[in-house]
């Protein structure tokens, strides 16, 4: 009883965290996304840094890793050997890798927001669910039920649509070369995004030491360090740095205002990549793509309030798709759910009456 007790609190207690998680990552997917189409809106045109800013804001992340070690050095008895970084060589190295894989993916989708409305970007951008589910297949054996099939094909589909009928959708100033630009390379850095998000799971799976959250954090840390550096490197060799006070200056909003807009993204980005890896590591990356995707109708509707972009019925038909897919998921989530919880209580039904019967037996 004992025992079974401890399980349900374990159980408990990650499914407070996953939702914590998912409650971070849906702020970061949709705030990231709108305060990165603010800053080119108002006459922000760096790529580079607006790129550099998805990951710039992982120093916040020190903060709880500090907590964790004074929690974890209260923990043990003998606290001199206990070490503020738990994570080994191969897992740096990994972390590295992926970090590397995360700026450039940072830069592909900044590419792109610049030149897209936010809500066609968005949109885009969901479509990397069905590349997480292709690449978890592979990569993690990723298993599949009817419907996240369904859901998988209904939000690949809600992102195809829009390819289907981009006339008139392109912001105003923007050549339709540009705008083609901006639109395929938004389709890679969805796939690559749908890369990186099962390569964390492969991680956490593969790594010889104990995965924890504390470790998740360090991971994340390390990620978004390189991940900042291979964009600095971009920002150094387009002299972007020259720009910055220029940009200040004639930012439509304001001087301050240019400022608050850098610090927020950066924040909003830092709340979205931390979302991400805790939903893996609670769950499945192929849950955490769900919750990015579930996110596209709320910034839709955020893209139209806030910056009058135009609504037409493609988009439309692909927020309906995205709703239907993600209402099949959570079903099916919900109906697996009641199923193992049935035969739980069966099979401990009968492990009941055995026990009664071998007592009756032996009496």
């Amino acid at each position: 009883m004992a025992q079974g007790s401890e399980a349900r609190k374990e159980i408990m207690m990650k499914r407070v965290v996953l939702m914590i998680n998912c409650i971070l990552l849906a702020t970061g997917a949709t705030g990231g996304p709108l305060v990165i189409r603010l800053y080119f809106i108002h006459g922000g045109s760096r790529v580079w840094i607006s790129s550099f800013l998805q990951a710039a804001g992982f120093p916040i992340i020190l903060i709880p890793l500090f907590i964790s070690y004074i929690i974890r050095r209260r923990s043990v008895v003998d606290s001199s050997n206990l070490k503020i970084i738990t994570m080994k060589l191969p897992l740096f190295v990994a972390s590295v890798m992926l970090g590397i894989l995360t700026g450039l993916d940072n830069y592909l989708y900044s590419y792109g927001v610049a030149r897209l409305p936010v809500s066609t970007s968005t949109l885009i951008i969901a479509s990397q669910l069905a590349f997480t589910a292709i690449f978890g297949f592979f990569l993690v054996k990723q298993k599949f039920t009817p419907y996240s099939v369904n859901t998988i094909v209904l939000l690949t589909l809600a992102a195809g649509i829009l390819a289907l009928n981009t006339k008139g959708d392109h912001p105003a100033g923007e050549s339709s070369k540009t705008y083609m630009m901006g639109f395929a390379l938004t389709i890679v850095a969805a796939i690559l995004y749908g890369l990186i998000l099962p390569l964390v799971e492969l991680v956490y799976k593969k790594t010889k030491q104990p995965i924890t959250y504390s470790l998740v954090l360090e991971i994340q840390v390390v990620m978004c360090f390189f991940a900042s550096l291979f964009c600095i490197v971009g920002m150094i060799i387009n002299n972007d740095f020259k720009f910055i006070s220029l940009e200040a200056r004639n930012f439509g909003i304001g001087e301050a205002t240019y400022y608050v807009v850098l610090v927020a993204s950066a924040m909003a980005w830092q709340l979205n990549f931390l979302g991400i890896i805790g939903v893996i590591f609670c769950a499945s990356s192929l849950l955490s793509g769900i919750v990015i995707a579930l996110m596209v109708p709320v910034t839709e509707v955020l893209a139209i309030v806030f910056y009058k972009e135009t609504f037409k019925a493609e988009k439309g038909v692909s927020v309906v798709l995205s709703i239907w897919g993600f209402v099949s998921y959570f079903y099916g989530e919900f109906k697996q759910a009641k199923e193992l919880e049935r035969d739980h209580n069966i099979a401990n039904e009968l492990n009941q009456k055995d026990s009664t019967l071998d007592s009756r037996t032996f009496a």
